[in-house]
């Protein structure tokens, strides 16, 4: 086969045929090919755009770093310098709207705060940009439909969910064994996150920080006040911002339990807890127990966000139940366990268990979900977490606030919609500021 076009021959072809310059963007990145590196764009570099960044700079055989994005200036600045120290001089950007009429950039990687991803994720697929998103991918479960529907009708263009431990080797092997009848029929997959996080007290009116945009950083949420305990990382515990650590982290095990279970949507959701640990403005629970219910399934997420006790000796990870054996699985390895409960296996991937505590998780798991995603770009590998798997996995634990918030069990249909409760399944669509309603 011919080798695909550089950059420069294309725009070169392009001219000669008489084709116009300016839907250079949209053209190229449907035929981008594998002798060109992917020029990245990241949007939100404060925290995990830390993890993008290293991921990047790992991949740099088939990447490379050209434009970085975000509201407040000082960060922006500090991750210019970061991207210096690993060889990048991207351009930076305050605002994404403007960075995404950039010719040159192949794709995005968004680590913005969560009511920003939907909205950024179907710009970019507009202008012609691949996508890599991280979790949860929509802020609610018709932002996940939206995005789906966006993928599909720009579908020469690729989205990737940043559900990283799909692109583990030891969770791929163990979980293949799984499904090929390792501890016989799996029953019950039951997944948990904790942590020991501090109280964010009570928030006083305060002047916007001159580094900060405060109206773009909102950008499609309802107007509020700025109070000096919001930014930069408390946002995940305000409602209309951030989506609590259902979304912030349940995300993560929600998705691997589902994997192993093979199964997509469950028949009913339930979600019990509260804020017990400190009262201030956390508006989410820090302690929660919610369950997923299918035909002959369970599947259940407990979240302990203010204390450290650990369990199986882990922060975070997925047990699931056979009846035949069980396996514990986490981003560091797996144990397997006989019916009788006997150890009969275990797998390390690294010396150092990882910590609930690191915000940034720049690990190997996140580089090679990274390069399976450019590999997808450049030479057509299907993705392991595109739109749709991500949108079933994030419904889940959307859901599961849903529930929490109205004291309710939820009924859903086949296709993950909440039947007869009027009041929740409005709530499964939000309200956009003036303006930043999505339009696919």
């Amino acid at each position: 086969m011919p080798l695909q076009p550089s950059r420069r021959d294309f725009l070169k072809t392009s001219a000669a045929a008489g084709l116009a310059v300016s839907a250079s963007a949209k053209s190229y990145a449907a035929i981008l090919g594998a002798n060109d590196r992917v020029n990245f764009a990241i949007v939100g570099v404060n925290g995990r755009g830390g993890a993008h960044l290293s991921a990047i700079n790992s991949n740099k055989a088939s990447a490379n770093l050209t434009h970085i994005c975000d509201v407040e200036s000082n960060i922006l600045d500090k991750f210019a310098a970061k991207c210096k120290k690993a060889g990048f001089s991207p351009a930076l950007d305050k605002d994404f709207r403007k960075m995404l009429e950039a010719k040159d950039i192949d794709a995005i990687s968004i680590a913005t705060p969560d009511h920003l991803h939907t909205t950024i994720a179907i710009a970019g697929l507009k202008a012609g940009k691949n996508v890599y998103v991280e979790k949860p991918p929509s802020y609610d479960p018709h932002e996940g439909e939206l995005l789906v529907a966006a993928a599909n009708k720009y579908s020469t263009l690729k989205v990737q969910v940043g559900s990283q431990q799909r692109s583990s080797p030891h969770s791929i092997a163990i979980i293949d064994k799984i499904h090929s009848g390792l501890i016989g029929k799996p029953y019950w997959a039951q997944a948990w996150y904790i942590n020991n996080r501090k109280p964010i007290g009570h928030g006083k009116p305060a002047p916007v920080p001159a580094t900060l945009d405060w109206d773009l950083f909102q950008g499609p949420a309802p107007r509020r006040e700025y109070k000096d305990n919001i930014q930069p990382y408390n946002w995940h515990w305000f409602r209309g911002l951030g989506t609590g650590e259902a979304l912030n982290n349940g995300t993560h095990e929600v998705d691997v339990a589902r994997w192993i279970m093979q199964v997509d949507f469950p028949h009913t959701v339930s979600a019990t807890g509260g804020r017990y640990a400190y009262k201030d403005d956390w508006q989410f629970p820090d302690t929660m127990m919610t369950t997923y219910e299918y035909p002959d399934k369970l599947i259940s997420w407990e979240c302990r966000s203010c204390n450290a006790l650990k369990l199986y000796d882990r922060e975070r990870g997925v047990a699931v139940m056979g009846d035949n054996g069980s396996v514990i699985l986490d981003r560091d390895g797996y144990d397997v366990f006989d019916a009788a409960g006997k150890k009969t296996d275990s797998f390390s991937a690294r010396a150092n268990r990882t910590s609930s505590s690191d915000t940034v998780g720049a690990d190997s798991m996140t580089d090679a979900h990274f390069l399976n995603f450019i590999n997808a770009i450049r030479k057509g590998e299907a993705l392991r977490a595109p739109a749709e798997t991500g949108r079933v996995s994030v419904t889940l634990v959307q859901l599961s606030n849903i529930a929490y918030f109205t004291q309710r069990n939820l009924k859903l249909n086949a296709t993950g919609h909440i039947i007869n409760d009027p009041e929740a399944l409005a709530m499964t669509h939000r309200t956009y500021a003036p303006g930043w309603e999505i339009k696919i």
